[in-house]
């Protein structure tokens, strides 16, 4: 069965041509530019090493350079798959959440009321343009010219007015021949409960066009002019043209904006929009009349990575703006997420731009947060956390927020995000120690003592407090220094060998080129060479001083290498479980840094360490016990005049 009219249309519309090629492609990050949507990779259908297979998200089509193969997502699934075009559309139709026309045995009757709904619905705009245009209409303009939109804005934007009367629209549409069932299922129009005509959907009201991406008038919004009316906007119902949770105020334009390289901005009603955009944002859209949904975030997200919501100051603003927050979380993906533009209190992005002008919302725009940081905002706002309950109640909400997170790398990157605020909120601008003096003043104590010139350029403050590493890190090249023949053997640990000083780095690299002392000195210079040799610990290390005695040496690089691996490791275990206890201790973090303090405290006695177990004689002198007992069965053995041999019992 053929596919109806407009349905490839919305199906390309809803598919990325992006994650549908990136199901197959691994992208040169140094190429491509996800923002914009230009991404590059080697070809899938030539054997190639470079990056010549171009996608462009924004258009949905790609390219190779080298073996010219092009198309859209539906070729490259049928490419790649090896399947027909009906199965490829399948598969991109079940992706996108829309079911296939050949499933409805009226689906080409479907698509033909479709088209005709559509061309009511342009019969609707052009009437309700002409109605602005009238004596009637003097209030509606006025309102408009009070917003500053002149003439050329109205056109640009097609707005109308609906006028007061119950059945203007619908008298204009059935002399123009139109049945009276399209006029009802267009939600143009509703039924009469008292058995008469149906009456106008639209009535007192400035009228907006809703148009799909394709262009098409899909419904309207209505703002009344009437300021007793219960409802201040009104959207047309949903239609088989128009599902509002899956459609946008202005999409087509701001795709095209947005694609030229502007930030996509959500804002809140049609007039925001229009204000907006005719002030340069032009990749501004809008939801319609509803919170945003799911839905309308991937449409968000087809258009731009990261689209700014800029909500209004007051208290429904900010709470749509949480709002957002849920829906967003769970859909999170790696360059795939949201800022936030809170405009002033009590102020929309149209009060803002007349107030005080294009910059100011621009600053606005600029300074917009990560959604990271809204959420600790709406976590933190208005509570007092001074007690361990409190605190940890606090910490079990951001807990449970961070947990609809389904990306692993985005969920660990927000939890280290809000463990660092938490840590700056625990704080409480205490990090100085303060006294308490007379009279209630708060005054904080003199600072330390001056930091001397020596210590500055000392090793502890060179190693930044790392002093054992660093001394370590010392006996190690200097050993390898006086011993060369060792350097083959240790050469895996010295490659990957972190070293605290450029002194210490110079000479490891020379260790690798297997350089001698003499070479060393020369590629590090004598002063660096002389420093490293010059220090006590270095001089009074057994196997510096004997250069003779291999074996020792090689034992002590080793031992010294063993010991300093199990102190970073411990430090590190240290350091995570440091962030691990911010969220929850348990057994397994007990265990593991048990098991680190068991490590360092076998590295730190080493396999060279003296084991044998000593005894103290009377006069003081230590003995030791296996010499001792050989001893005394030697003197037992005399007593009875036989030989060692004869000491058990017969």
């Amino acid at each position: 069965m053929s596919l109806p009219p407009g349905f490839l249309d919305e199906l390309r519309s809803r598919t990325s041509m992006a994650q549908v090629a990136g199901r197959k492609l691994i992208w040169d990050s140094r190429k491509s530019n996800q923002g914009k949507g230009d991404m590059w990779a080697p070809c899938p259908f030539h054997q190639e090493k470079t990056a010549s297979f171009h996608v462009d998200d924004r258009k949905g089509f790609y390219y190779c350079f080298g073996c010219h193969a092009k198309g859209d997502a539906i070729s490259f699934v049928r490419e790649t798959e090896n399947i027909g075009f009906m199965e490829a559309i399948e598969i991109l139709a079940r992706e996108a959440g829309m079911p296939m026309p050949e499933r409805d045995p009226q689906a080409q009757q479907k698509a033909d009321h479709r088209s005709d709904l559509a061309d009511v619905m342009e019969q609707a705009v052009q009437h309700y343009r002409l109605q602005l245009k009238t004596a009637g209409a003097s209030g509606a303009r006025d309102y408009l010219a009070g917003r500053g939109l002149n003439e050329a804005a109205l056109d640009r934007w097609e707005i109308g007015f609906a006028p007061p009367g119950w059945q203007g629209l619908w008298d204009h549409l059935r002399g123009k021949g139109v049945a009276e069932d399209l006029i009802m299922a267009a939600g143009l129009a509703k039924p009469s409960n008292s058995g008469k005509q149906p009456y106008d959907t639209f009535r007192n009201r400035i009228m907006f066009p809703i148009r799909d991406p394709r262009g098409r008038a899909i419904a309207f919004g209505g703002r009344a002019m009437d300021p007793e009316d219960g409802a201040k906007y009104l959207n047309s119902p949903e239609t088989d043209l128009f599902d509002k949770g899956r459609s946008l105020y202005n999409q087509g334009r701001a795709r095209e904006a947005a694609g030229k390289g502007q930030p996509l901005i959500v804002a809140e009603g049609y007039m925001d929009v229009i204000a907006l955009s005719e002030a340069g944002f032009g990749a501004t859209v809008a939801p319609l009349g509803t919170a945003i949904t799911e839905d309308q975030l991937r449409l968000l997200w087809r258009i731009h990575p990261e689209p700014i919501i800029a909500l209004d100051g007051d208290t429904a603003g900010l709470r749509a703006a949480m709002r957002v927050i849920d829906i967003a979380l769970p859909l999170l993906e790696a360059g795939q997420s949201l800022r936030f533009a809170l405009m002033p209190e009590g102020q929309d992005p149209d009060d803002l731009l007349r107030a005080q002008g294009k910059g100011a919302m621009q600053t606005l725009i600029d300074g917009a947060m990560p959604m990271v940081q809204l959420l600790w905002r709406r976590e933190t706002e208005g509570k007092v956390l001074d007690s361990p309950e409190r605190r940890a109640a606090f910490d079990k909400s951001l807990r449970t927020a961070i947990a609809k997170i389904a990306d692993p790398s985005i969920k660990r990157h927000y939890g280290d995000a809000i463990n660092e605020m938490r840590r700056e909120l625990f704080r409480g601008g205490q990090s100085r120690p303060m006294d308490r003096r007379a009279g209630g003043q708060r005054s904080f104590r003199p600072a330390g003592p001056t930091v001397l010139p020596s210590t500055k350029s000392s090793l502890l403050a060179a190693a930044q407090g790392a002093v054992e590493d660093v001394l370590r890190e010392a006996v190690i090249l200097a050993t390898l220094v006086t011993h060369p023949d060792l350097i083959e053997r240790f050469e895996t640990a010295l490659e990957t060998l972190d070293v605290s000083l450029p002194e210490h780095e110079a000479v490891r690299a020379a260790l690798l080129r297997h350089e001698g002392r003499e070479e060393i000195s020369q590629a590090v210079g004598p002063a660096a060479l002389e420093k490293l040799f010059s220090a006590r610990h270095v001089r009074i290390a057994p196997a510096v001083r004997n250069t003779e005695d291999t074996d020792l040496a090689a034992q002590c690089v080793a031992e010294e290498l063993a010991k300093l691996a199990a102190r970073r490791g411990h430090a590190r275990e240290i350091e995570d479980a440091a962030r691990d206890m911010e969220d929850l201790a348990d057994e397994g973090l007990t265990w593991r840094l048990s098991q680190a303090a068991e490590a360092l405290g076998r590295a730190g006695r080493g396999d060279a360490e003296d084991k044998t177990e000593y005894e103290v004689a009377p006069n003081g002198v230590r003995i030791s016990r296996d010499e001792r007992n050989a001893l005394d069965a030697i003197l037992e053995s005399a007593r009875r005049g036989s030989g060692p041999e004869k000491l058990e019992p017969e």
